[in-house]
């Protein structure tokens, strides 16, 4: 089946993993903000989060996208990246790897055990949840980098996130040009130019909360957004 943009987004909604603050409160990004998106409701759903790979997995087929593992940036997409790997393998006969990152490093040891849980092999897709300002995944670079360093296995393909807050970084990048600096491409499954307005309709949050996302919008967004 073909990515379908529209059952994506009806998918978000109808997992309610949008929501919105009466008063701004600190993202993990370091931002505040009046609303959130937070897709913890499907990982932690196994029927959820099984239907969510075929969503990524469309999306990598339509795109050419043909990595030999997937891995998600801890912890965020760690669930999300071993289901989809472990379809993955079934559908294309692709070598067992079942790759996963640590959320704190080990003092001790090589880069494969003081990072990985399972080490990423051969051309890799980086999953992650939500991007913001793109960092997470940039750290995740490093360690895959410095994995690197040790044999020439490893290769950064494409970098995928399910949901982009369209927001700039504080030097100004996009998180698309940020990863490009580092001669990865990025694509996300949706983002919030497009979304925040069909959760505004459905959740229908007070014109206070909807003034104070045009504003932030007017601050770090991509692009103003009007609701």
């Amino acid at each position: 089946m073909k990515f379908d943009q529209h059952l994506f987004n009806q998918f978000i909604l109808d997992c309610n993993i949008i929501g919105f603050y009466q008063e701004a409160r600190i993202l993990s990004s370091g931002r505040s903000s009046h609303w959130y998106i937070n897709w913890r409701t499907v990982s932690n759903n196994a029927f959820l989060l099984y239907e969510l790979t075929d969503y990524v997995i469309n999306f990598c087929h339509d795109n050419e996208i043909l990595p030999d593992c997937f891995y998600g940036v801890p912890d965020g997409a760690t669930k999300l990246a071993l289901f989809t790997q472990n379809k993955w393998i079934h559908l294309y006969k692709k070598t067992p790897i079942l790759p996963m990152g640590r959320v704190k490093e080990k003092r001790h040891g090589d880069p494969k055990d003081k990072y990985f849980i399972g080490e990423p092999q051969g051309n890799v897709v980086i999953l992650e949840d939500v991007s913001t300002t793109g960092d997470s995944m940039i750290n995740e670079f490093h360690k895959i980098f410095e994995l690197n360093s040790q044999r020439t296995s490893t290769y950064i393909l494409h970098a995928i996130s399910l949901t982009d807050r369209m927001e700039k970084r504080d030097d100004g990048h996009t998180v698309q040009s940020a990863l490009a600096q580092f001669d990865v491409p990025y694509n996300c499954l949706s983002n919030a130019l497009d979304i925040l307005p069909l959760a505004v309709e459905k959740y229908k949050p007070t014109p206070e909360i909807i003034k104070a996302i045009e504003k932030e919008y007017e601050k770090y967004g991509v692009e103003r957004l009007v609701l």
